[in-house]
């Protein structure tokens, strides 16, 4: 929905600000970019896109980091593949439930996730460290050092 009138069927304009229609790139078939993942259903895309990651650059590393509350290190995945892609992966698990469980409101998130970042041509992808530390994941990734630009002296001639 949105508050700028669609003309052009039920969904709004990609381009309208205020629109709530969302592009779902989580429908089976639709997306190549989660081709290999597997299926999901509608609440694990909305797990998906609500993972959050901040990604700072310093003069000698990439950081990522991210709040990963009610995971355990051995249920995040991280990878680089294709060389500079950068893979962040895990699973929010449900909570067992006993028959006589009645809930009134879920609204921590569940399900899978998945980040991915491209790297910068300067990063050391063999190099990666990752550590959590009260259940905040970072990763960080060195950068090679630039080159100094070589100043050599021209003789004038004549």
């Amino acid at each position: 929905m949105s508050l700028i009138p669609s003309f052009f069927g039920n969904r709004s304009s990609i381009f309208d600000p205020l629109s709530l229609d969302l592009w779902d790139p989580f429908e089976v078939g639709k997306s190549p970019f989660f081709r290999d993942i597997g299926h999901f259903s509608r609440d694990d895309a909305t797990t998906i896109g609500n993972t959050q990651f901040d990604w700072k650059k310093t003069s000698d590393a990439h950081i990522f980091k991210a709040d990963l509350l009610g995971l355990k290190k051995e249920e995040v995945k991280i990878e680089v593949e294709d060389g500079r892609v950068l893979q962040i992966s895990g699973e929010r698990k449900k909570e067992e439930e006993e028959k006589n469980d009645k809930w009134h409101r879920i609204e921590r998130s569940r399900g899978k996730f998945l980040r991915r970042f491209r790297l910068p041509e300067n990063a050391k992808v063999e190099e990666v460290k990752a550590t959590m530390d009260s259940r905040v994941l970072t990763v960080t990734v060195p950068k090679q050092p630039q080159p100094k630009p070589e100043a050599r002296a021209i003789e004038i001639s004549g």
